[in-house]
């Protein structure tokens, strides 16, 4: 008699299947490029290419492994690392879902809410791009009126304030240093902005050792 599989162990089955897929669909546009216009890949440059690159990306990719996925689940983290942009609209969506309904990433119900609402997020964010694309030339002008160019310059310090605000004021003795690091980070290295993978993971580390800290002290 086969046995059933259990909800996370269907989970792990069927992201690694896509996930898989996705991979070999990516891979397989450059392939089609490259026989459409018969043109040759340069093995020297692309070696080069990936000696400077990869390395970052291999970093990248095994720090937001162990960042997200406690965060996020397994099925949320299959589905948010095959549709992207986890730190700006997966993550956000994922934490206020668990927040609403108050459940415990832990669980086999947090699991749930998590991917559905990654699932939610990533269907709206593909509506809104298809929208985009069609309604992108009569809105040109619109969009690129100055009187509008202050409120999109506030679109994610206004989406990660509002989230912020409840978990700094849930935990605030243990949010004080990690956001006072960043702030002053930040302030006196702007580039690191484009660095947000690597920056995120090392304010969870920083989080995790004062927390530590205070917890020996008796202050959490």
């Amino acid at each position: 008699m086969k046995k059933e599989r259990s909800y996370i162990d269907s989970v792990h089955h069927a992201g690694r299947i896509w996930n898989l897929s996705v991979m070999v669909i990516l891979l397989l546009f450059p392939v089609a490029v490259s026989l459409i216009f018969n043109a040759g890949i340069d093995w020297r440059g692309f070696a080069f290419g990936m000696l400077a690159t990869a390395p970052m990306y291999w970093a990248v990719g095994i720090i937001e492994t162990f960042t997200y996925v406690p965060m996020l689940g397994a099925g949320g983290s299959y589905l948010a690392f095959v549709t992207g942009n986890i730190t700006n609209l997966k993550a956000p969506a994922a934490l206020n879902a668990l927040e609403q309904v108050n459940a415990d990433i832990k669980t086999e119900e947090g699991e749930i809410v998590s991917t559905i609402a990654i699932a939610v997020s990533s269907i709206v964010t593909t509506l809104i791009i298809v929208l985009g694309v069609l309604l992108i030339t009569p809105l040109t002008p619109v969009l690129n009126s100055p009187a509008l160019a202050p409120a999109f310059d506030q679109i994610l310090p206004a989406l990660f304030g509002g989230l912020g605000v409840v978990y700094i004021a849930r935990n605030w003795k243990i949010a004080i240093a990690p956001v006072l690091l960043m702030l002053v980070l930040f302030t006196s290295i702007p580039a690191l902005g484009g660095l947000v993978s690597i920056m995120v993971p090392v304010g969870v580390l920083f989080s995790l050792a004062v927390s530590r800290i205070l917890y020996r002290k008796g202050l959490l």
